[in-house]
């Protein structure tokens, strides 16, 4: 099927969500403060009464960008969490879920770390939101393994936290032309993360 054989409301889904890759990888090499509204749309190949058809102002596009990395996980990657199985597997598929998913949005996740004080305090409100839910989502499920004695850490919080930073941190190092794939990157963070730092047996 051709672009122009899309509905007019699927090709403003893949204009928004070309605008939002194009604006995130401009933000990441100029940096927010130096891109204008002008210079995305050249980018992206369309007028800039028509980029502001779709974002009112370049606050709203990094918004948009920060929800990719933010509200995008929780709706596809916290599933995993409510699937069946043991914590401990549902624990290795939020890892292997959040790493596939932030490797494919490394450049908006760094955008998003880099830039956050740009947004509003009511955008910057929403995104931290979202960003506490998958945490408490994530710390349930490492609860429910302790009290069943599959995890050995002592705090679930504390867990977490450094679960998370572990995670989100290959985006400062992780690239497809260096020495590890990808897979290989997912199985060894589900080792590392589920295996040693939850102590649960991975055997079978």
């Amino acid at each position: 099927m051709t672009v122009p054989d899309l509905s007019r409301e699927a090709r403003t889904r893949l204009r928004r969500a070309d605008i939002i890759t194009t604006a995130a990888r401009i933000f990441a090499t100029d940096g927010y403060a130096g891109v204008g509204m002008r210079e995305i749309a050249d980018a992206v190949g369309i007028r800039g009464a028509s980029l502001y058809h779709h974002h009112a102002s370049k606050e709203e596009i990094l918004y948009a960008i920060c929800l990719t990395v933010t509200r995008e996980p929780n709706e596809e990657n916290l599933p995993l969490l409510d699937a069946p199985g043991t914590p401990s597997q549902r624990m290795a598929a939020l890892v292997r879920g959040h790493l596939r998913h932030l490797h494919r949005r490394r450049v908006e996740h760094l955008v998003g770390l880099h830039e956050l004080a740009s947004l509003t305090p009511e955008h910057r409100a929403v995104i931290d939101d979202h960003r506490r839910y998958y945490q408490r989502r994530v710390r349930d499920v490492i609860a429910a393994g302790m009290r069943t004695g599959e995890f050995t850490v002592p705090d679930a919080r504390l867990a977490t936290f450094g679960l998370l930073d572990m995670l989100n941190g290959i985006s400062n190092w992780f690239h497809t032309d260096g020495d590890l794939s990808l897979d290989d990157v997912v199985d060894g963070y589900v080792e590392l993360i589920v295996g040693r730092l939850l102590g649960a047996s991975l055997a079978g």
